[in-house]
């Protein structure tokens, strides 16, 4: 790919950033009774991953990346039928659940979860 056609790319890229920055949605809980839920954050994550900033990503909800990688495997199973696929969608939905839950009981620990 030519160095000149990556440059609108970009371009449409940020602006894409941009418009979805603006499209999120805000969280009952923490709106109307400024009390962050266990999934406080993962927008926030996810545009933080989106724009490659993968510590800031993780500060917002760590389990965001383990949540997609699951997905990503859940859905490559569903074609290929791993024979021990259903044992790592198990396993990984504990650990998933292990670090919502983890995190949110950091947070309550810290007082991180009035906001």
């Amino acid at each position: 790919m030519p160095a000149n056609f990556s440059i609108p790319l970009l371009g449409i890229y940020a602006n894409f950033l941009q418009w979805l920055e603006g499209m999120e949605l805000p969280c009952p809980s923490r709106k109307f009774l400024h009390v962050e839920c266990p999934g406080c954050g993962l927008q926030r994550s996810m545009m933080a991953l989106l724009r490659g900033e993968w510590a800031e990503s993780w500060s917002y909800y760590p389990a965001l990346v383990p949540i997609l990688l699951l997905l990503a495997f859940a859905l490559i199973h569903l074609r290929k039928k791993f024979n021990f696929g259903h044992l790592v969608i198990r396993y990984g939905q504990v650990i998933v659940v292990i670090l919502i839950a983890g995190n949110y009981i950091y947070k309550i620990i810290n007082h991180k979860i009035f906001v």
